[in-house]
């Protein structure tokens, strides 16, 4: 028997290509199958098979688990009783009591059968997977086979790929028989063995598809770094040239266009711009934005945003219709882009520029005329005015050595005051609060001032009531008071 269990695995591993433990795995789980069913449909058994002699033993098992969480007898004790058997056994172990081995003749051969047929084929699909994988093919290519609840099925190789209706370009019109590239999104490891998940509508597929038309790109010249899609309508890719030799749009372009027609052709016509990646995100911003004409940008790095300004008669043109412009830039930068016209961004520097004017005549006690030279100097802040270089701010014409030491007196002795108010505030602030996800000390010590203390006093504010509160954006708001609110739903 021993011999005949050999043979079978040696002619199987052969037939299927498949390696012999797959065979054994897969023999092992056929004889487990056909026992259990001699002891109890609900209990667990464990057959081994010696790769070497062909023996096979059976167990049945218990997997050991606290006394509360046992269901099914058959397959599991509680710890009190297992340790009865076995002294130093742990939750999770198992206890395992051997069974005579079944007659390998007279098991249910179909049964058998099937699991061991079953076990190859999954074993062929994963390696089949694997060695697709191995080629690191992102980019898809085949012919649809069927249309199936409006997902198109295609054959890549001896693997089946599926695009999602969802991931189709919209109003792209594919039929059985169409010859389709796609992008490479994700494997679904179902039921039914291992599926290539596609997409058309990713910006990595059109990335892709520069790189497929143009050789520079797959050399190393050139390189592909961002891209944003609306799809089916417009899309923005950023490249970089490594070669200062190369012209990176030109290139991209091709001669007469033919390269981003290419790639155009084969995402149903979809617009492209190409622009030429910066270092400078502020730079970068203003190229993502043509056709657009940016006058002026002001970068704020603490809130990852930029105000952009351009001419009252460009602002259509860097919106774009619906706002596509100003999205597909803002995917492709990363960054959150504010458009104002000139008027629009004069109004929003005056406030901004009143508010810091009345914050240094209310706390560092000095007119409106001293307030204005600060500013224009280019100080924002109380910290700026109190640890600023010494010598950097006595080269202030308007400013004398003494005026200089007693406004830097000033603005450490607020900042102290408002450092000493703050931990009497955080002092009446529960643990709760100040670890809350996104909170920050100084945020905490104001809402201890409104009598916000506590988790469940953040989590019973309405967004609009911290937004007052607190002086942050309504994003924020509703973020933390979501993270307040978490418990509440664990529970």
């Amino acid at each position: 028997m021993s011999r005949e269990i050999l043979l079978l695995v040696d002619a199987l591993a052969r037939e299927k290509n498949v390696d012999k433990d797959i065979v054994f795995g897969a023999l092992e789980s056929a004889l487990a199958s056909a026992t259990k069913k001699r002891v109890h449909d609900d209990s667990d058994v464990r057959v081994e098979i010696d790769r070497a002699t062909g023996d096979y033993q059976s167990f049945r098992r218990w997997v050991v688990l606290p006394d509360e969480e046992v269901v099914n007898d058959e397959a599991e004790m509680g710890i009190i009783d297992a340790r009865e058997i076995q002294a130093d056994i742990e939750v999770g172990d198992y206890i395992e009591e051997p069974l005579e081995p079944i007659d390998f003749g007279r098991v249910g051969a179909q049964a058998a059968k099937q699991v061991i047929l079953q076990r190859i084929r999954d074993a062929e699909r994963e390696q089949v997977l694997n060695d697709f994988l191995e080629r690191d093919e992102h980019l898809v290519s085949g012919s649809i086979k069927r249309m199936e609840r409006g997902n198109a099925i295609i054959e890549v190789g001896r693997l089946e790929a599926v695009i999602p209706r969802d991931q189709m370009i919209p109003r792209e019109i594919l039929r059985v028989g169409d010859r389709v590239k796609a992008f490479l999104q994700r494997i679904d490891r179902g039921a039914r063995g291992p599926q290539l998940i596609l997409s058309r509508t990713a910006p990595e597929f059109v990335a892709k598809l520069f790189e497929l038309e143009v050789p520079e790109i797959e050399e190393g010249l050139l390189e592909v770094k961002a891209c944003a899609r609306d799809p089916g309508l417009r899309a923005k890719i950023a490249v970089q040239s490594h070669d200062q030799r190369i012209d990176p749009i030109g290139t991209c372009v091709g001669l007469r266009g033919s390269r981003v027609t290419a790639v155009r052709n084969e995402i149903a016509g979809e617009q492209i711009d190409i622009i030429v990646w910066s270092s400078d995100p502020a730079q970068f911003v203003i190229a993502a934005l043509q056709p657009a004409e940016v006058l002026s940008i002001v970068v704020d790095e603490e809130n990852h945003s930029m105000d952009v300004v351009v001419d009252e008669n460009n602002l259509a043109v860097a919106i774009g219709r619906g706002g596509q412009n100003v999205k597909l830039a803002s995917e492709l930068t990363g960054w959150t882009i504010n458009l104002m016209s000139e008027e629009e961004s004069a109004k929003k520097s005056d406030a901004e520029r009143q508010t810091m004017r009345d914050e240094f005549m209310a706390k560092l006690d000095v007119d409106e005329e001293l307030a204005d030279i600060l500013i224009d100097e280019g100080f924002t802040s109380l910290e700026e005015i109190a640890y600023v270089p010494l010598a950097e701010m006595l080269e202030i014409e308007a400013f004398d050595e003494e005026t200089v030491n007693e406004l830097r007196d000033r603005a450490r002795n607020v900042l102290l005051t408002e450092a000493i108010v703050t931990e009497e505030q955080l002092e009446k602030v529960s643990e709760d609060l100040l670890s809350l996800e996104g909170m920050e000390r100084t945020l905490a010590a104001t809402l201890a001032q409104h009598g916000i203390q506590t988790r469940d006093d953040l989590a019973d504010l309405a967004v609009d009531e911290l937004v007052e509160l607190a002086d942050i954006d309504a994003e924020r708001a509703a973020a933390l008071i979501s993270v307040a609110r978490a418990h509440w739903f664990e529970e």
